[in-house]
């Protein structure tokens, strides 16, 4: 759909917007990553895993206070979206962020938002 405007206010910023915004398809992949995040169980167990490193299904039930079955389904659909990796030690699997999580999106960004949403709350 290609959406025109009679008489844009600023044409050449609507032109540099255009220019940089996402595709629909890169659009698309970052909404379901981003609904993948927006789980409190899965996010806890990746903040979880950012501060241990490598921790097994029930270390991490026991870190995020669930249940064994919650843990083991959340790390189900982060492994399987690519954002955990795991390795099998005899008759454990260990979990932890994927190589090339991008751990700053935990430890500052998302941080920052809830700071954010604290202050946007008390006014």
């Amino acid at each position: 759909m290609n959406s025109t405007h009679a008489h844009p206010v600023d044409a050449a910023a609507v032109t540099r917007a255009q220019a940089s915004g996402l595709s629909r398809e890169d659009a698309d992949r970052l909404s379901d990553l981003l609904g993948l995040l927006a789980d409190p169980v899965r996010l806890r167990i990746l903040f979880s895993l950012l501060a241990a490193d490598e921790l097994c299904v029930g270390d991490l039930a026991l870190a995020v206070g669930v249940s064994m079955d919650q843990s083991s389904y959340a790390l189900k659909l982060l492994r399987a979206d690519g954002v955990v990796r795991s390795r099998r030690a005899g008759r454990v699997i260990y979990y932890r962020l994927a190589d090339d999580f991008p751990q700053e999106l935990l430890d500052h960004c998302l941080r920052q938002l809830l700071t954010i949403a604290s202050k946007e709350g008390r006014s």
